[in-house]
């Protein structure tokens, strides 16, 4: 069994014995009761804002092919520091298991920045979209190759018509992005690792851009530098989501900088 199929495996696990706390129905009332007041699709007004580079900055604690990387971080702390250097969103991991992470981080980086949050986690379940809704999440990840098409097509619609979040829907070969755009994604992020060996190349995201339409919001993500982020921004990639070059930096905020090129 590979590393995703493991991960999603616990992930059905974790769901259910949520849902014997709280209910669906419970999970939903709350859910649209934070929507009610929240910016319908933030993320993605965000990420077409302007012509800069767009940079979501991503709080996680570990990684299974990394191992720990912050244990003990603050993600009150970390996630003010991404939004005072020019940070577009801030990508929170909330996996338990192999990433560390946990919903309560996501409801604290909430309380701390007025910029859009996406819930990074194996999302495969209508429960988890309303518990990320609930919690001040603005943007969710669907991973393709994780769903199958219709499962895919219901979480999508969810998501962005029923609660007006925006979906960040990740690939990461052709036929992925195909499945993508089939089912009407509009933000589509390409993943430069494979979740099923964890090796990493960005030549994915450049050989991607080549199939995405002028309708679709481009982001690409980890293995980025700096240097990378520029090339692939004159490909046509509007967000780029950076995650452990941040984490393991001593001063975050200028490490957001420098991916923004504002550092002298």
């Amino acid at each position: 069994m590979d590393i995703l199929s493991k991960i999603i495996s616990r992930k059905y696990l974790r769901i259910e014995e949520a849902k014997q706390t709280v209910s669906v129905e419970q999970l939903r009332l709350a859910a649209n009761k934070v929507r009610h007041r929240a910016i319908p699709h933030a993320l993605l007004q965000s990420l077409s804002a302007g012509d800069e580079v767009s940079i979501i900055a991503e709080f996680k604690r570990c990684s299974p092919s990394k191992g720990m990387i912050r244990e003990n971080a603050d993600a009150r702390a970390i996630a003010r520091a991404y939004e005072s250097a020019g940070a577009r969103a801030v990508s929170v991991l909330t996996e338990e298991v192999f990433f560390r992470g946990s919903i309560a981080d996501l409801l604290a980086v909430r309380k701390a920045v007025s910029i859009p949050i996406l819930r990074k986690d194996f999302i495969v379940d209508d429960y988890q979209v309303f518990e990320s809704a609930a919690a001040g999440a603005d943007a969710l990840l669907l991973i393709v190759a994780a769903l199958d098409d219709d499962t895919l097509a219901r979480l999508l619609r969810l998501t962005e018509r029923e609660l007006s979040m925006d979906a960040l829907v990740e690939v990461h070969d052709e036929d992925e992005f195909r499945r993508a755009v089939d089912v009407g994604a509009k933000l589509i992020g390409v993943n430069n690792r494979d979740l099923r060996t964890f090796s990493v190349s960005t030549e994915t995201s450049k050989r991607l851009a080549e199939f995405a339409a002028s309708d679709v919001v481009l982001v690409s993500e980890s293995g980025l530098n700096p240097v990378e982020v520029r090339s692939l921004r004159a490909a046509g990639y509007r967000g780029f989501l950076v995650g452990e070059s941040l984490m393991r930096s001593e001063d975050p905020a200028r490490a957001v900088r420098e991916f923004l090129g504002r550092v002298d």
